[in-house]
């Protein structure tokens, strides 16, 4: 086997075991009403039922009082590699069937296998 067979059935593997959740992907564009001509702002859906995996982490902070230490939490997508989510988009997400809105916070980390987008809860278009 060689190592894009390898990596394609590493792929397959993860795919099939860990995407169990949904994503649609959302961006905030200019639209042109055909009767009015005029253009607007307006949601349009750019990806729809996109299989994915959303991952929870929480974090304990370095710096705590004797009662309490701060605590934060990473949220984590887990998608196909060829998917592009532009920044600035909203990703709605059906994870354990619960829908939640978020936006992209970074950079993905692409690999050959999947990619991984840092997340934060979606609060308003910019």
């Amino acid at each position: 086997m060689n190592l894009e067979q390898a990596q394609a059935a590493a792929r397959a593997a993860l795919e099939k075991h860990h995407y169990k959740d949904v994503c649609s992907v959302i961006q905030y564009q200019d639209t042109k009403d055909p009767k009015t001509k005029l253009t607007s702002k307006q949601e349009v859906t750019v990806l729809e039922n996109q299989p994915c995996k959303l991952s929870f982490e929480t974090v304990k902070g370095a710096e705590g009082t004797d009662t309490a230490t701060a605590l934060s939490q990473i949220i984590k997508l887990f998608i196909a590699p060829e998917v592009t989510i532009s920044p600035g988009s909203k990703i709605v997400i059906t994870h354990e069937g619960r829908t939640g809105e978020y936006s992209q916070s970074g950079i993905p980390a692409v690999y050959p296998t999947h990619q991984e987008i840092v997340l934060t809860v979606f609060e308003r278009w910019a």
